[in-house]
């Protein structure tokens, strides 16, 4: 009798990166597993039931997974992940989703990514996985120091929006900016983060004559 060998779904940790007090990368054995750009992973730790979804924010090409966290304070997941040292074992489930790029969107097509917050993370995996993309990336976040890895991108395709201080490009929250810079109805539009702000945004594109097929949308909470 032949036996079955079934792929396991426990993962070593190869680092970890602080962005801020509260915000980090942690790196992640691949193992072979093929993903999308765009699709997330459900992550906790072996042996326990708290898992949580994060997008994947490395390239589909890269010989690791990468995931950006942001620390919540009641939250169980977010803690565990951020205390783990190389050599440690996480159990992942994945990959899931659908908030991907068309080959259309890939080979040509203009596109306008907004996110909020830790909601770049599957930008940066479009573009980590995509360097042909023609794309304009709008980022809101609180403070400056919250333009995750900003280096990544192209500075004349990179918008920071920071609300509470003045050390973005724009002093102010993305729909204030949009408000400001009429969105192009011929782009198609890729929204992820917090559902306040899609809605904000999503009211704005359809107000300015983008169609609603344009528009795409992750939303985190």
């Amino acid at each position: 009798m032949t036996s079955v060998k079934t792929k396991s779904n426990i993962f070593s940790v190869l680092g970890t990166r602080h962005l801020t007090n509260s915000t980090y990368i942690v790196r992640i054995e691949r193992n072979g597993m093929e993903f999308e750009a765009g699709q997330y992973i459900s992550l906790g730790l072996p042996g326990t039931t708290d898992k949580r979804e994060y997008s994947i924010y490395s390239g589909m090409h890269e010989d690791y997974l990468e995931v950006l966290v942001k620390e919540i304070d009641d939250g169980v997941v977010s803690k565990q992940l951020k205390l783990l040292q190389p050599g440690a074992k996480t159990a992942m489930d994945g990959p899931f989703g659908f908030f991907t790029l068309e080959t259309e969107q890939r080979s040509g097509g203009r596109l306008v990514f907004i996110a909020s917050g830790t909601g770049i993370a599957p930008f940066h995996s479009f573009i980590k996985s995509y360097p042909s993309l023609d794309y304009r990336l709008i980022h809101g976040v609180k403070y400056g120091d919250e333009a995750y890895e900003s280096q990544n991108y192209d500075p004349a395709r990179y918008m920071l929006c920071s609300s509470r201080d003045s050390r973005g490009n724009y002093r102010g929250r993305v729909s204030g900016y949009l408000g400001e810079n009429p969105p192009d109805p011929d782009a198609d539009y890729y929204l992820c983060g917090n559902s306040n702000m899609i809605h904000d945004v999503y009211d704005i594109l359809k107000e300015n004559g983008v169609d609603g097929g344009r528009i795409h949308a992750e939303v985190y909470f």
